[in-house]
């Protein structure tokens, strides 16, 4: 079942979509956009994540520039919009956003008190600077793009984090990759899966890319993730 959140901050009020699992208490999980808004791509994760056992919570990371964006990647007037919305888009504060979120998710009735966090694409960059900056007990990113210029971050990961890298993601180029990988590789929390032949947003259903094989072997591992560090 799902319903409306709204999380206040200083700067102003914001909503988030919740999918809620059968189990009375259960461990949350905030599922980061894409640069979409929250579109049925993104509820339908968070629906997904409920049905396997996780209370999830999608909030409404462009409401600074525009509040309820919810677009596809199915025509070029939305992929254009998407783009201004990225270039828009303030990371700091999204994801001191982010970080209010995690804090109400924690309050929440049913939530047991671990709170992870997942993002794909914009998000994938987002959940590598949750699991940075906030107390996001475990955190996973899906081809976050921009990643390269925010490696050194990494000095202040204390938990868990698991990322997704497509090998041919047209928005992360080899170079930008080897950067990544040569920065955290090596770190004892972090966990890096890359996909062989694989482009950008290869887990996204529907989309030009989307690859059922492979979305299917990260997601396990996603999963599996999330259980045994947010149980």
């Amino acid at each position: 079942m799902s319903e409306t959140l709204t999380i206040n901050t200083p700067d102003g009020a914001f909503s988030a979509y919740v999918a809620r699992p059968t189990a009375e208490t259960a461990p949350a999980v905030v599922v980061i956009q894409e640069i979409f808004g929250v579109n049925k791509v993104m509820r339908d994760i968070c629906d997904g994540l409920a049905a396997q056992g996780f209370v999830a919570i999608c909030p409404d990371l462009f409401w600074r520039i525009e509040p309820g964006i919810d677009i596809t990647d199915q025509s070029e007037a939305e992929w254009k919009r998407a783009f201004e919305l990225f270039n828009a888009f303030d990371v700091d504060a999204g994801v001191s956003d982010i970080a209010a979120t995690i804090a109400a998710a924690r309050a929440l009735p049913g939530v047991s008190g671990k709170v992870g966090a997942v993002g794909y694409c914009l998000g994938g960059l987002l959940a590598f600077l949750t699991a940075t900056r906030t107390d996001a007990d475990a955190c996973i990113s899906y081809y976050g793009v921009g990643l390269e210029k925010h490696v050194g971050e990494a000095d202040k990961l204390a938990r868990p984090l698991l990322m997704h890298i497509a090998e041919k993601d047209q928005f992360v180029p080899p170079e930008a990759q080897q950067v990544i990988q040569a920065a955290l590789k090596d770190h004892p929390q972090i966990t890096i899966h890359t996909y062989a032949g694989r482009d950008h947003a290869f887990a996204r259903e529907g989309g030009a890319h989307y690859d059922a094989a492979d979305a299917a072997k990260a997601n396990g591992r996603s999963l599996t993730f999330f259980q045994t560090n947010l149980a």
